[in-house]
């Protein structure tokens, strides 16, 4: 029965071999002596193919395999160049952190350095006042006292008397006189004086014209109205004057002990006087101006004199060292005579200084 069915095999390969010889059009006839070889060579051929398919199928199921592998180190690759990628951001981050914080941290060090320098300031500070405040606390426990009062009553007499001295020198040195005839003088105890601060009863001054100061006159023409005829002595008087009233007021105001609002610089018949004033008035725009920045302004110089000068400039000079004779007065309680008598108001200055009533105040 085996046998049966080799040849049925047999004739089956046989006839597929016929057929594929037939469609491919090479019809071979083959003898029967040659058929079992034949036959034996299909069928090696046969196992051949099969086995060949065999292997391609495993080659196959290998290679999509290690297609699959492939793919998956691929995605792997990538997926490790994106966290190297993500990686060296994050370094360049840290790297940037890490150069902030040293930033930060130099500057955290500068500032606990400010601020141990500020706390041992604020140490030193507070010691001194509580000195200062013990005695603060001591004086007025001294002054509540009757005695005490008294005390510092005398002092400011003794004071007053000291500066009322001072001034009686400078009054010496330094006379402000009022001419009555052509060639008489009068001396300053005299001249009718204006009243103390809210007293309506003011006497009028005299003119300014009639008022020398160590002998020499202050006009104020030149300085109003300067032209090619305008006498060159009575500029260089003017000048002189006008030297001799700034420093008259500068050892009043240091006497006194009175800061001026307009300083002075003083150089005899070149003498200036400076404005701390801005130029230009801040608007309401300007609001953020810092005191340290108004502190720090340069100030605006003002000769006392013509010669060289512009008129303006050296009229505006002369109305700012009235401002100051104004403010000495304002300090002692008297007021000013008005803008124009630069002499007069110091020759009331003078007086109220020296008057008995200077003492007693």
């Amino acid at each position: 029965m085996e046998n049966r069915e080799q040849q049925d095999r047999d004739k089956t390969l046989i006839t597929d071999a016929k057929q594929i010889n037939v469609a491919e059009g090479n019809a071979k006839v083959i003898e029967w002596e040659d058929f079992e070889h034949e036959l034996a060579r299909l069928w090696s051929l046969s196992s051949a193919l099969k086995e060949a398919n065999e292997k391609k199928q495993s080659l196959q199921e290998k290679l999509q395999a290690f297609i699959q592998v492939k793919n998956e180190s691929l995605n792997k690759l990538n997926e490790l160049e994106e966290m190297r990628e993500r990686l060296e951001a994050r370094k360049v981050v840290m790297e940037n952190m890490s150069a902030r914080c040293k930033v930060a941290k130099e500057d955290a060090k500068s500032r606990e350095e400010m601020l141990s320098t500020e706390v041992r300031a604020l140490l030193v500070a507070g010691t001194s006042l509580s000195v200062a405040k013990k005695r603060l606390q001591e004086s007025n426990r001294l002054l509540t006292e009757e005695r005490g009062y008294i005390k510092l009553k005398n002092v400011q007499r003794k004071l007053r008397a000291r500066q009322q001295y001072m001034i009686s020198q400078l009054s010496l040195l330094y006379p402000v006189k009022i001419i009555v005839g052509p060639a008489q003088e009068q001396e300053l105890e005299s001249y009718p004086g204006s009243s103390r601060l809210g007293n309506s009863s003011v006497s009028k001054p005299i003119n300014q014209g009639s008022l020398t100061i160590l002998g020499l006159h202050l006009s104020m023409l030149p300085f109003t109205k300067m032209s090619f005829f305008t006498d060159k002595k009575e500029v260089q008087r003017s000048a002189t004057a006008l030297g001799y009233v700034a420093h008259v007021v500068s050892l009043i105001a240091s006497y006194l002990q009175v800061p001026l609002r307009y300083p002075l610089r003083l150089g005899g018949s070149r003498s200036y006087i400076n404005d701390y004033a801005p130029s230009v008035e801040p608007t309401s725009s300007d609001l953020s101006w810092d005191t340290a920045i108004t502190a720090n302004l340069k100030p605006a110089e003002f000769p006392l004199f013509l010669e060289g000068q512009d008129t303006t400039r050296a009229a505006y000079a002369v109305f700012l060292l009235n401002k100051d004779i104004e403010q000495l007065l304002n300090f002692i309680g008297v007021k000013s005579l008005g803008p124009r008598h630069v002499l007069a108001n110091l020759k009331e200055l003078l007086r109220t200084v020296q008057s008995s009533e200077y003492i007693d105040t």
